[in-house]
């Protein structure tokens, strides 16, 4: 499991409403090019997102379902990319004072990153989690 922290100089409500607003997704999750389709009911749980991931020409598609959601404070999608698998984003809002400590752990759960799962694995996530963290950082405080 890779697991990053970040304080944000935000409310968990400010940075909930961003969590929560599937249009908004592509601005803070690295890798995503565009969303193409956002459930009006999210982050209710069995809400559905569907994103275009990719690099450059090299895109798939990409279906993200809430699992878990206790508003303003936990969400967990489960976000699947075949044919890559499927893995578990555990997103924790802790108040920090005024801020919020914002934690991410990301797990597979299906595919390739199963047997590939470990310390290589798990700090290659890592460092891209720890990048993706700036991003809601930055737009909460606007």
């Amino acid at each position: 499991m890779a697991r990053n922290r970040m304080l944000i100089l935000s409310s968990p409500s400010e940075v909930w409403n961003l969590l929560s607003d599937g249009h908004h997704y592509g601005e803070w999750v690295s890798g995503t090019q565009q969303v193409t389709a956002a459930d009006p009911h999210r982050p209710q749980v069995g809400a559905r997102l569907q994103v275009r991931v990719g690099l450059g020409p090299l895109m798939l598609g990409d279906v993200c379902d809430v699992r878990i959601c206790e508003p303003r404070r936990r969400l967990e999608p489960e976000a699947r990319a075949d044919p890559f698998g499927a893995a578990r984003i555990a997103m924790n809002l802790i108040p920090w004072g005024e801020h919020t400590l914002f934690v991410l752990d990301w797990h597979p759960l299906r595919g390739p990153g199963i047997r590939m799962h470990g310390l290589p694995v798990d700090c290659i996530v890592s460092i891209r989690n720890g990048m993706m963290l700036t991003k809601p950082a930055r737009i909460a405080v606007r």
